[in-house]
């Protein structure tokens, strides 16, 4: 039987701590160092689901992250084309949600560059956070498709 893919495992090392501190490894998505996603790193939310915003071991503006076990954010992801998974329109922003087997990655839809926030099963039910992030994701304009 073929499950989904691991929260830790999509991201191979994001979620471990660098060295002693707790910072959060993150890989930012290659070619996010745009001005799109600066506008967006400047619009990343200070408390996620009364988390608090946490450091990442990268120097890229284009990740953040919140809380134990962490929340991820990350700019640049591709644009997603046709898809059979969840689409959810939440506060007027539009979220292809993939249930992985600890959590759901939640990635903008319609929107390039798109957004994606990983959110781990601690957090349960994980689309009640999503409002936190309809500012910043509103930063990117819908140039695309929308839910149906």
């Amino acid at each position: 039987m073929h499950g989904r893919p691991l929260l830790g495992l999509t991201l191979g090392a994001a979620l471990l701590s660098a060295g002693c501190t707790s910072a959060v490894k993150v890989t930012p998505f290659e070619g996010a160092d745009t001005g799109v996603c600066r506008e967006v790193a400047a619009a990343w939310p200070a408390t996620v689901a009364g988390e608090q915003s946490r450091e990442v071991a990268v120097e890229s503006e284009t990740v953040a992250a919140w809380g134990d076990p962490a929340i991820i954010a990350r700019c640049g992801a591709p644009l997603l084309g046709p898809t059979t998974d969840q689409c959810l329109d939440i506060d007027g922003v539009d979220w292809v949600a993939e249930p992985l087997d600890d959590g759901v990655r939640f990635t903008t839809y319609g929107r390039h560059p798109a957004i994606q926030v990983l959110v781990p099963d601690a957090y349960a039910p994980e689309p009640l956070l999503m409002p936190a992030f309809a500012p910043t994701a509103q930063v990117v304009d819908q140039t695309g498709g929308r839910c149906s």
